[in-house]
């Protein structure tokens, strides 16, 4: 007797080859699409604290985090009281932009609770707010100190200029995201123009130090980037 045999036509692989392609194709253009939304909000976050900040300067008058008004203004919101060096209103943002400290907060930390009890940003107290990819956001003047040596220092530029105004950052973005980043917001390179980046190195949560540079942005997959844009 003879065995019949049995399996797939070639029209049948066929469909299940498309079938297969289309799902791959779907799940890759899924995960592009959340990519690129991430990238959105790390910029929507970028452009509401500077809209933010604008709102808080047109009411009071002032920087929010170096406002001297701000603990008479708010006397029940628990805001340390003004020192010579603390909320003193002489338009330096003093502190880093990393600064986590819990009691006793560096200007660069009271930014974000004077914002919060104006209404201006969600949250409480003053803690950093985190962007789309768990990285934390903050702001410093300068080198931290409000001193002349700026920071993220261009070595392409000339006379190697950094930033010595107010500076809005953006921590742990993939390197992918920071160039993308960069690109609809400024010139797409690190180490120029008004948004610049650092190579995070294997801490979230990099200081930015007086006459540091700005790094190149090198895509391989494995890097992270604290990305920072001017804002005064």
């Amino acid at each position: 007797m003879k065995t019949r045999q049995t399996g797939f036509t070639l029209v049948e692989i066929a469909i299940v080859l498309v079938i297969i392609g289309l799902l791959l194709g779907g799940i890759l253009k899924g995960q592009e699409m959340i990519t690129q939304a991430k990238i959105k909000n790390v910029i929507n976050d970028l452009n509401g604290v500077t809209a933010a900040l604008n709102s808080y300067q047109d009411r009071y008058r002032a920087i929010p985090g170096d406002d001297k008004s701000a603990v008479t203004r708010w006397t029940t919101s628990g805001l340390p009281a003004n020192t010579a060096t603390i909320g003193n209103g002489d338009g330096v943002i003093l502190g880093a932009w990393n600064s986590s400290v819990t009691t006793g907060w560096p200007e660069s930390q009271l930014f974000w609770w004077h914002l919060r009890l104006a209404g201006f940003i969600a949250g409480t107290g003053a803690d950093l707010p985190f962007n789309a990819l768990s990285g934390k956001m903050g702001v410093q003047t300068g080198d931290g100190a409000g001193g002349a040596a700026g920071v993220l220092v261009s070595p392409a530029a000339s006379g190697a200029t950094g930033f010595t105004g107010l500076i809005l950052c953006s921590a742990n973005l993939p390197d992918k995201m920071a160039i993308s980043v960069d690109a609809q917001t400024d010139d797409g390179n690190g180490q120029t123009g008004s948004v610049r980046g650092k190579d995070q190195v294997g801490t979230a949560n990099p200081a930015l130090a007086a006459a540091g540079t700005a790094d190149t942005y090198v895509e391989d997959g494995t890097k992270s980037y604290v990305v920072c844009r001017t804002m005064m």
